[in-house]
């Protein structure tokens, strides 16, 4: 794949850059800062762009910003943004922009380099990696408690493994039950967020969505 990494920390940015071409992947630009970033994608048109939230000058919510920029003029691109904080206004905002070629991984919480690798690849092909304490956090911050209410605590945890792009055996293997369990967890979220059951990505990935959308 060819990447574009918008990191601020020189130290991160080269690591990110290093891991990944060991993986075969073209590094087309790394860069510190969003204006950078934008002028990077605008150049190569790459597959992934990785970001990180906070950037110079003022190291609040640039990244996400520009990620939301680039969803809007290269939405071909997918965007992984990797952080350590929780930006749910912006993030909300990315998400509600397309159905998927979208993630959102927190530093601190990739287990490992096959992890992040396998997040990447599933953005790049049109799908999510979301963490999820990022799906948590987007949902709480919707104003529709009551839906979020709705929703079962098993089905809480399948919707956040499914927003991370899970299969449904991945699903069954995390909580040692049966695939039949999980299609009928799958499904009563699908009703309860007013989706019809499908076993499509694409409505997978609306099941998240779709609530983010109700605010």
């Amino acid at each position: 794949m060819r990447i574009v990494i918008a990191e601020d920390s020189a130290v991160i940015r080269a690591g990110l850059t290093e891991l990944l071409t060991d993986r075969g992947h073209q590094i087309v630009a790394a860069v510190g800062d969003a204006d950078a970033l934008l002028a990077a994608v605008a150049a190569e048109e790459p597959d992934v762009a990785i970001v990180d939230v906070r950037m110079p000058p003022d190291h609040t919510d640039e990244g996400l910003r520009a990620a939301i920029a680039i969803r809007r003029a290269h939405p071909g691109t997918g965007i992984l943004v990797f952080s350590q904080y929780v930006e749910t206004r912006y993030a909300a905002d990315l998400l509600r922009m397309g159905s998927g070629g979208i993630g959102y991984l927190l530093k601190d919480r990739v287990a490992n380099v096959a992890e992040f690798a396998d997040a990447i690849a599933r953005v790049a092909a049109g799908g999510t990696a979301l963490d999820p304490e990022v799906v948590t956090g987007l949902l709480t911050a919707t104003r529709h408690t009551a839906v979020l209410d709705a929703l079962t605590p098993r089905e809480r945890d399948v919707l956040a493994l499914m927003a991370e792009g899970r299969s449904n055996g991945a699903i069954a293997d995390r909580f040692a039950v049966s695939e039949r369990a999980v299609e009928k967890h799958i499904s009563n979220i699908f009703a309860k967020l007013g989706l019809p059951p499908s076993d499509s990505d694409h409505r997978r990935v609306l099941a998240v969505l779709a609530f983010l959308n109700e605010r």
